[in-house]
């Protein structure tokens, strides 16, 4: 995710193995780098590995804090004396974006309270995250959900125990770490995307950075799996916050310069000149080759999911849901998908003429299991009004009415881009110092005098990708503020 093999090569690391590979051939004349986590099971394993070391010298290094007792084991297993250094590099986490981090934990928690595996996991990748930004932050966190003011007390916890990790330079306006839930927003996660890097996680699936096409239809070999990195595909760079539609624009773009700098058949090397620009050219060339092939195929299959799918449709419907307010319209075109009865669940949970009984029925008619009448009733029972802190759906006082009609006065620039995540609304609120410390308390007896700058939230239950395109925006139209995003996990709707 971080560091890929090719870059690792280029530091002369030429052998990749496993801690726990039982077949591993002695080595005496390399020295082993190890990276690993310190848990129970990775310390026992280095223990029995320096006990009979396979590598002249060991530079071990550590993705958290490690225990004193951990390292005490480890040097007394070291009786050969072959480790030359133990360090701890604090990334227990995983760098989605510039701004966004995963720790890649589903079912975080069981019902309404944490599994304590899980506690314990998100506990470690968050104060590692802490200690990589070099951050000792206040915590907030939101009010309504058990689940978030158990996390911030077991973050801070540690930051207590830790105290001299995290003895940093202070800075004039602390940083800030806001703690929320996910079951305060279960629309998001539901609803069709049409930026690139979110469409691509919606429809093929991101798994730290791999992108599975082999269930493509009549693809190549070479491309059954392919990486969408931001730090090493300048095209995904500068295209992932991009809608569907400047994507293609763009595609055709990048396939006709492609074109324009591709070798003619008949190139002449005639002089030592010659054969020099080809060489010099031709790995720019096949670099360019591989991203026009990767970019293509990608566009291609999810233009054939969404008409398959018919997700314009769909997608419609959703916003529909989402945003508007006219029940009978919503109720018309509602489509035969299990996401759209949740949705209209969750926007109609108690409105007088809610048509779920018979939406319900509806989808049982049309091939519905009861396995989606049972998520249909998990998905209120997880983010209906009885659990969610904050309105989801309307806004409460005139002046919020307010904006809103103005707002449909300008007119909607994209119908499938209506939606706008709770997330945004909540940072747009705590940057301007709105925030309501009633619904959104701090540990501790500190509060903040100032409009934070430098925050982290957090989401218990896992972020999205267009909540990723919100913060993103946020930074950009804030330039004195630094957001970063983090979740347990990065949601798509088979998550």
């Amino acid at each position: 995710v971080v560091y890929t093999q090719s870059e690792i090569l280029q530091r002369e690391v030429y052998l990749f193995e496993r801690l726990d590979s039982a077949n591993r051939e002695p080595m005496k004349h390399l020295k082993a780098i190890c990276f690993l986590r310190p848990t129970k099971e990775n310390v026992e394993l280095l223990v029995q590995e320096l006990r009979r070391p396979k590598y002249s010298v060991y530079f071990i290094y550590f993705s958290n804090v490690i225990s004193k007792s951990d390292v005490k084991a480890l040097a007394e297993a070291d009786e050969q004396e072959v480790v030359a250094e133990v360090q701890e590099f604090y990334g227990d986490y995983i760098a989605v974006n510039p701004h966004v981090f995963s720790l890649n934990l589903l079912g975080c928690c069981r019902g309404r309270s944490w599994d304590p595996a899980q506690l314990a996991r998100t506990t470690q990748g968050l104060t590692a995250l802490l200690l990589s930004l070099k951050k000792c932050p206040m915590i907030r966190y939101q009010l309504s959900s058990e689940p978030a003011k158990r996390l911030a007390e077991c973050v801070k916890q540690v930051i207590t125990k830790e105290y001299e990790l995290f003895d940093f330079r202070r800075t004039e306006v602390p940083p800030l770490l806001l703690i929320l839930d996910r079951s305060d927003d279960a629309i998001t996660p539901l609803l069709n995307q049409w930026t690139y890097q979110a469409m691509v996680h919606e429809l093929l699936g991101i798994n730290n950075n791999r992108i599975d096409l082999s269930r493509v239809p009549g693809i190549s070999k070479d491309l059954r799996e392919v990486v969408l990195s931001a730090e090493n595909d300048e095209f995904y760079a500068n295209n992932m916050y991009l809608n569907f539609a400047e994507i293609g624009t763009n595609i055709k773009n990048l396939m006709e310069d492609f074109q324009r700098r591709k070798p003619k058949e008949q190139q002449k090397l005639e002089s030592i000149a010659d054969m020099k620009a080809f060489v010099e050219n031709y790995p720019q060339f096949k670099k360019m080759s591989g991203t026009v092939s990767k970019h293509v195929t990608v566009v291609g299959e999810l233009s054939r999911l969404v008409a398959e799918r018919n997700l314009l449709e769909v997608s419609e419907v959703e916003q529909e849901l989402a945003c508007q307010s006219d029940h009978s319209s919503a109720l018309q075109v509602l489509l035969d998908a299990a996401r759209l009865v949740m949705l209209y669940a969750l926007r109609y949970e108690r409105h007088g003429s809610s048509q779920l009984p018979a939406l319900l029925e509806e989808l049982r008619g049309r091939g519905g299991t009861d396995r989606y009448r049972k998520l249909v009733s998990a998905v209120v029972e997880y983010g209906g009004k009885r659990v969610r802190g904050s309105d989801l759906f309307s806004p409460k006082d005139a002046v919020a009415i307010t904006k809103q009609f103005l707002k449909g006065l300008k007119g909607i620039e994209n119908v499938y881009t209506q939606h706008q995540p709770l997330l945004q609304e909540t940072l747009d609120q705590l940057i301007k110092g709105k925030l309501k410390d009633s619904q959104y308390p701090y540990l501790g007896p500190n509060t903040l005098r100032d409009r934070p700058q430098d925050i982290i939230v957090f989401l218990i239950g896992g972020a999205t990708y267009e909540e990723a395109l919100a913060v993103f925006n946020l930074n950009r139209s804030n330039p004195g503020v630094r957001i970063v995003l983090g979740g347990t996990t990065i949601h798509n709707t088979r998550r």
